[in-house]
């Protein structure tokens, strides 16, 4: 489903509904980054998505990362929670979501990298070419502090 990122936007449109959802920071063992481009915008993201009912965020996390690039985490720490009210997500159904995010480090235990349908790309990415691919700056955000290795970032 097609959708529209706004932040910090005066004309966003007023939101609707609020989300739980996750994404996970994910490094190989040369330090590349995990990376999906999204078949929804075709921009660059973390992996990660809605938490569904019954399952945990961690269980949401693990889920998100296994259905969007074939690869098996274990969730080893929390980046960042994100809450800014000021960020919303406009869906063609008419839903506007503000979300909660959750941010996790994960540890790659297993799995091979294949897309889905909600990744029309996924690859490793060395942190010197992260500027050359489009990224909204909420998800530049969360990619920045995740490699920052720093307290997670609470706003």
């Amino acid at each position: 489903m097609p959708k529209t990122d706004y932040l910090n936007d005066s004309s966003a449109p007023a939101a609707n509904s609020l989300v739980v959802a996750v994404a996970v920071i994910v490094r190989d063992g040369e330090g590349r980054l995990l990376l999906i481009r999204r078949s929804d915008n075709g921009l660059w993201a973390l992996p990660g998505g809605a938490q569904d009912l019954g399952e945990s965020v961690t269980q949401a996390a693990v889920r998100e990362v296994e259905e969007e690039s074939g690869l098996q985490v274990e969730i080893s720490g929390i980046s960042g929670i994100y809450s800014n009210p000021n960020h919303v997500i406009a869906y063609d159904d008419g839903e506007v979501r503000q979300e909660f995010s959750i941010c996790f480090h994960g540890t790659l235990v297993g799995g091979s990298l294949r897309t889905s349908s909600e990744s029309a790309e996924v690859r490793w990415v060395d942190r010197r070419e992260l500027d050359d691919l489009p990224m909204h700056p909420s998800m530049s955000i969360r990619v920045q502090h995740g490699l920052e290795r720093r307290e997670p970032y609470l706003g």
